[in-house]
């Protein structure tokens, strides 16, 4: 089986912001494949199906992203999973807006929800898949650009980058992340 899983925040508050663009592809990739996330188990909103031939369970984190670690070592222990079975989606300030980057393993960069992942499984070795919200420059204070909602001139590039993750987590689904990476990553570097 294969776990996705889309970082964010929960509730109404949240829903728009940039720190939750890993809610919305984990959303968009399970409406593409019918996969209703409507099941409340693990501290999150769960839903299994297939895509392509794989089982797959797509899970949004009720915890806070801060705490995404706990609700995403609850179903890595009860589904006795692989690290590289596992697939995170979330946001990362320090790419262009619209740019994804998947990698196979690694750091959290600084990105809390990745820190707490970390801490829980013991271990990096899970695939991520990385949304390029862009950075306030005139701001130090991150914590209010992540929480800020995207602005309507930001529509089209939010929505390519959304079809790039779905396609890109379809890649790591039949031919892993390395793969995905040689694929997706050289075709969002900028010349």
């Amino acid at each position: 089986m294969k776990l996705i899983i889309g970082l964010g925040n929960p509730g109404r508050k949240y829903e728009n912001t940039r720190h939750n663009i890993g809610f919305k592809v984990a959303r968009a990739i399970a409406d593409k494949y019918n996969i209703r996330l409507n099941t409340k188990a693990f501290n999150s909103f769960i839903g299994k199906g297939r895509i392509f031939c794989e089982d797959a369970m797509i899970a949004l984190p009720q915890t806070y992203m801060n705490n995404s670690g706990e609700a995403v070592r609850m179903m890595y222990l009860r589904k006795k999973m692989e690290p590289s079975d596992v697939l995170v989606i979330c946001d990362d300030v320090n790419l262009e807006s619209g740019i994804i980057r998947i990698r196979p393993s690694g750091s959290s960069g600084g990105h809390k929800g990745l820190e707490s992942i970390i801490e829980h499984l013991e271990s990096r070795d899970f695939a991520r898949l990385r949304i390029g919200i862009g950075k306030d420059t005139g701001n130090p204070d991150l914590s209010g650009y992540v929480l800020s909602a995207f602005k309507k001139d930001e529509a089209k590039v939010l929505d390519s980058a959304v079809g790039s993750a779905i396609e890109c987590c379809e890649a790591w689904i039949k031919e892993g992340a390395e793969c995905a990476a040689n694929r997706f990553n050289l075709k969002n570097r900028k010349d």
